[in-house]
């Protein structure tokens, strides 16, 4: 038996992705061990969101070539899409796979063993040894076939339903390695959902690359949800689905209508990432971003009127090209108005193939930390805010794992804000809800949650 071990880099969406990959490597007979030991087959589902990400993508190939010199190494995902003719010339890479090939992972890897068993000294000659399985990505329409029967976190299940962006922001590359916007079949999203429900799990997390345009290449087709709305009714109908969470949301998708809706599907967690980037219009622009500040302000408006006190996170890139102290200061006061439950903060980073990183002014690797540190911190006083509204209250939080605080032993969940809060270890199983009234803050991170009688 084959021994195969995988690594995944970037978005939530590869790492549905690789762990469909897996699966489909057990169904074939493989042995999956840890990638931190020595396998036959690596199979690295690499990110190219940043250069840094590349880097990084670059280095776990080679790694992957040095634990085991004679495994073969299988580069995946959206590096690849990007550097298919450098990694032609890699001698660490076996195999290159590009998006909406990975689900032919186990069929690739079969018939290169095949070749390499057939040939005569059981090696393959230089010029066959390697194999790029890339189609160009911006002509597909096909959603790939990639699908799930459990996920490595036991409590929430991660489903893609959506793939591709039309958004062409000037900092991304993600249109050229992802391509257009492609939709997963609602029946096929059903059939997933309900066999993880069977398997256990009670909340199920909605993802893709750009999730608010779910459905909008489905024009012309006979399906029955064309819009994300239509899909997330179809999911809070399956029975044992207890919650329902949401990937990043483009701002523009949240309307009077939009909150409506979701507000009447009790299932649906009151936890919303609109993703910012900028409070300031100018760098918005420079962005392509195709929002105001004035129009993501009024979003939140939308949802805190519908739901009383959702969680609204965010990101936001601090140093892109051009922005300047003025321009910085306009996203820091308006993230503070907005008033965050949480803010990824990304320091600008350049990536070949973008309109961005020909622009004039790139700002100085130092001035971005001093801009990062500013909303980090201005972060972690927004984030302690929002926990202590909840004091007091009644709360429900599923529950993952065992943490020790101040060397005392507590079950942690989150709520369905996605609040983290703790009850006193006791005889409480993983995936169990717990309901009870939020106590006190144990430490800035974490709610004490003492059991409802």
């Amino acid at each position: 038996m084959r021994t195969a071990a995988l690594h995944n880099l970037g978005c939530k969406v590869n790492a549905y992705e690789t762990e469909a990959m897996q699966q489909l490597l057990e169904e074939a007979g493989y042995r999956i061990v840890d990638f931190g030991e020595k396998a036959d087959v690596y199979v690295i589902n690499t990110c190219s969101v940043t250069n840094v990400a590349d880097r990084k993508s670059r280095q776990m190939l080679h790694r992957a070539k040095a634990k085991n010199p004679q495994a073969v190494v299988v580069a995946a995902g959206c590096y690849v899409q990007a550097a298919e003719e450098r990694l032609k010339e890699d001698a660490g890479v076996d195999i290159i796979i590009g998006n909406n090939k990975k689900k032919d992972l186990a069929a690739i890897l079969e018939e290169h063993f095949a070749r390499k068993e057939g040939s005569e000294d059981g090696d393959l000659q230089k010029e066959d040894w390697k194999k790029s399985y890339v189609i160009d990505i911006g002509q597909t329409r096909d959603y790939e076939d990639l699908h799930i029967s459990r996920i490595a976190d036991h409590t929430r299940a991660f489903i893609k339903i959506q793939d591709g962006c039309n958004q062409f922001c000037s900092y991304c590359i993600i249109p050229y390695t992802r391509g257009r916007i492609r939709s997963r079949s609602a029946a096929e999203v059903v059939e997933e959902v309900k066999g993880l429900v069977e398997k256990g799990y009670r909340e199920i997390v909605l993802t893709g690359i750009h999730l608010s345009s779910y459905g909008k290449d489905f024009e012309g087709e006979e399906e029955p949800c064309r819009d994300l709305l239509s899909i997330i009714g179809l999911v809070h109908e399956i029975h044992g689905v207890e919650r329902i969470r949401l990937g990043s949301l483009e701002p523009r998708i949240v309307t009077e209508e939009f909150a409506a809706e979701l507000k009447n599907m009790p299932k649906v967690c009151p936890h919303f990432h609109l993703s910012l980037q900028s409070g300031c219009e100018a760098t918005l622009k420079r962005m392509n971003r195709r929002y105001t500040p004035q129009e993501y302000l009024e979003g939140c408006r939308i949802l805190r009127a519908a739901y009383g006190n959702p969680a609204i996170t965010t990101d936001i890139i601090v140093g892109f090209p051009g922005e300047t102290e003025e321009e910085f200061e306009e996203t820091r006061r308006f993230a503070e108005q907005v008033h965050f439950y949480e803010m990824h903060i990304f320091k600008y980073s350049r990536r070949a193939g973008t309109r961005a990183d020909r622009m004039p002014d790139q700002v100085p690797e130092p001035v971005k930390s001093l801009r990062s540190d500013t909303l980090l911190a201005l972060e972690r006083e927004m984030s302690l805010d929002y926990r202590r509204t909840f004091l007091g209250k009644e709360c429900q939080i599923l529950l993952e794992e065992p943490m020790v605080i101040d060397g005392k032993e507590y079950m942690t969940g989150h709520t369905r804000e996605y609040v983290k809060m703790a009850v006193e270890k006791g005889n409480y199983s993983r995936g169990e809800m717990v309901s009870g009234r939020a106590a006190a803050m144990l430490n800035e991170e974490v709610v004490l949650l003492e059991k409802s009688i």
